[in-house]
């Protein structure tokens, strides 16, 4: 059933109204199918859907689909010939996904985009889910001649490559170490790396993006959206630049490491020079005042006059209250 919803929802796109006559017609099956397609799209995708007796069904507005010919026209030429595009309707998890092809040797710069994710995660185990259309969650595949313990930092440039991108279309967002994006002190787009490989290379890195565009509902934390702040650019257009950026800074990264981007992403930070609280998987929180990073990316931090440096894993980044 979610393929002839996904089938529906083409349909349904242009805004309009479209009998369920027409639309069987056009889906080869019959009109009762098409009204629990229609259902499917309401109750377990979370979108609105207007009957209208004589008239048919359609949407509130127009709907963007993901679409591999739009993002590969708003490519610049260094993206294009480094990424190859894929799209899904419905899958588990775009990393999840990713990392399997990964293992079996996907190649290079693929990259998965995905209308709706069943068991989206993001860092820490957390689940991350939003209404189909609300976002845009892909990940992509980079693979890297140096191993995993040269890594270090990944995750800040990959929001360095989100800022550039989302400043371009005057969204001013912040980063918050180490792999969250913000607007207006919540939650916009979040990053999960995902890593295989050897110590001393090569290593295959799977990079997870989910980005609001519109509220994705009720979360366990503070979010915030592209739509709030005014910004209607559409998420094909969005993917192509968040592409052309990643794939400038992951080649600099692979070069010259974290330390390039070092400054840029003091720039863009969050909570520096402010009082911060650490909580890690397992001890006690940690507070002090937040100072910056290193070359490699790690939080420096002022606890009592003592600098103390932490290190990306099991530990996540508040403003202290």
């Amino acid at each position: 059933m979610s393929a002839l919803a996904f089938a529906v929802l083409r349909q349904l796109a242009d805004g309009r109204f479209h009998s369920g006559e027409d639309m069987a017609q056009v889906q080869g099956c019959s009109r009762t199918l098409i009204w629990q397609a229609v259902h499917k799209l309401e109750n377990d995708f979370g979108m609105t859907v207007f009957s209208v007796r004589g008239q048919g069904y359609r949407l509130p507005q127009a709907f963007e689909l993901l679409e591999v010919a739009r993002v590969r026209a708003g490519l610049d030429d260094v993206a294009a010939n480094v990424w190859t595009l894929a799209t899904a309707d419905e899958i588990d998890s775009s990393n999840t996904q990713l990392m399997m092809r990964a293992a079996q040797g996907a190649p290079h710069g693929l990259v998965l985009a995905v209308e709706r994710q069943t068991a989206g995660r993001g860092r820490l185990g957390r689940r991350w889910q939003m209404p189909l259309g609300a976002g845009l969650t892909f990940s992509v595949l980079w693979r890297f001649d140096r191993g995993l313990s040269g890594l270090a930092g990944l995750s800040l440039v990959v929001g360095v490559a989100m800022v550039r991108a989302l400043r371009s279309f005057k969204v001013p967002v912040q980063l918050k170490w180490p792999n969250d994006v913000l607007l207006n002190g919540r939650k916009l787009a979040g990053i999960l790396i995902e890593l295989s490989g050897d110590a001393l290379g090569p290593a295959a890195v799977v990079i997870g993006i989910g980005l609001n565009m519109q509220s994705p509902g009720e979360v366990d934390q503070p979010v915030a959206s592209l739509a709030e702040a005014g910004c209607q650019v559409g998420r094909n257009a969005l993917l192509a630049e968040l592409l052309n950026q990643l794939a400038a800074v992951l080649a600099t990264f692979d070069r010259e490491g974290f330390a390039a981007f070092r400054n840029e992403w003091t720039d863009c930070a969050a909570f520096l020079q402010q009082p911060v609280l650490l909580r890690f998987s397992h001890g006690e929180p940690v507070a002090g005042v937040a100072l910056g990073v290193d070359d490699h990316g790690a939080l420096l931090v002022d606890c009592d006059g003592e600098q103390r440096v932490f290190h990306v894993g099991e530990v996540s980044l508040r403003a202290a209250s």
